[in-house]
């Protein structure tokens, strides 16, 4: 999973540089598609069939733009000036799974969205230090929640982080919200994918009819960071670094 995780990162330092103003998010996931194949992996949205609807997710990356909190799909859409846009990717190497998102800034934004990104961002290692053994799901969802709302932003509470490895979406899952001691204790060898979804407004969201895009259900902007994160005796390793 770790060489899986490098792949990934690999991939989002190249697609952090693509991400300019006049690009489509057609062509930023072709280029997730194209660069993760290259590196001997396989996209693992690309196909993957949701739950609720039963549709397959037409595309590699998520690019999920402003208001969009999770799972937009890639379109003819062009990022601007002043767009934030959230890209979620996961990969299938050897076998195993890993999961990672990051939220950027396209040319100059906001000072309120770039407060939202770096929150969200903050939020995501502070969840992930209180992934270590004896610890619980509620003790990674405390810490996330506590920040983002003394921060003045809400958590998404319809969506949550996940376990991963030979399944994209495995047990536990992992809120990021909850109380101290609560949830599924942490043990040796778990690996989850810890995954803030933070909002500016309400923490509301509603899903788009295209069956897969979550937006905030009152226009607000979003943002989302996430890392998948192995639970081993010297405490959590970050496997997509």
């Amino acid at each position: 999973m770790a060489r899986g995780g490098a792949i990934l990162a690999k991939t989002f330092r190249r697609l952090r540089h693509a991400a300019y103003t006049g690009i489509t998010t057609k062509e930023l996931d072709e280029l997730a598609r194209k660069l993760v194949l290259s590196y001997g992996a396989k996209p693992a949205f690309l196909g993957y069939a949701s739950g609720a609807s039963g549709k397959k997710f037409p595309a590699s990356l998520c690019v999920s733009v402003g208001d969009e909190v999770v799972h937009g799909i890639p379109g003819t859409r062009f990022l601007k000036d002043g767009d934030i846009a959230g890209l979620d990717l996961g990969v299938l190497y050897n076998g195993f799974y890993t999961d990672s998102a990051i939220t950027i800034g396209i040319g100059a934004i906001s000072k309120k969205a770039q407060r939202l990104i770096e929150v969200t961002e903050r939020a995501l290692y502070l969840g992930i230090d209180m992934a270590r053994l004896g610890n619980t799901t509620g003790d990674i969802g405390q810490a996330v929640q506590s920040y983002v709302e003394a921060q003045g932003f809400s958590v998404v509470r319809d969506l949550v982080g996940h376990g991963i490895g030979r399944e994209l979406h495995e047990e536990p899952q992992v809120p990021n919200y909850g109380k101290v001691d609560r949830g599924i204790k942490l043990e040796e060898g778990m690996v989850v994918a810890i995954e803030p979804m933070v909002t500016e407004g309400s923490w509301q969201v509603v899903l788009s009819p295209d069956g897969w895009t979550y937006k905030t259900a009152d226009g607000s902007l979003s943002a989302h960071f996430e890392h998948t994160v192995a639970i081993t005796k010297k405490g959590p390793r970050i496997l997509t670094k």
